[in-house]
């Protein structure tokens, strides 16, 4: 399956929330027992996957598939 730019924004905004809830609500205690929904930083790291994930399709639809790379060579006529 390939990801496709509407699937990438998708993730990386629900990994944005997933991201501010746990900053708020990370780790409660009741009682004698502690628990600890996400690790921040692993959600930071997805977040970045995501981003980078999105830039890279973003780039792809705006300059096409295609990898600027030119070789000028000057020569003397």
């Amino acid at each position: 399956m390939a990801i496709t730019l509407s699937i990438a924004k998708t993730h990386l905004d629900a990994w944005l929330k997933a991201e501010l809830e746990c900053t708020t609500n990370q780790s409660y205690t009741i009682g004698s027992r502690t628990l600890t929904r996400a690790d921040l930083a692993e959600i930071r790291e997805t977040i970045r996957y995501w981003q980078g994930m999105v830039t890279k399709l973003e780039n792809k639809a705006k300059h096409g598939s295609r990898n600027a790379a030119y070789r000028i060579m000057p020569r003397d006529l």
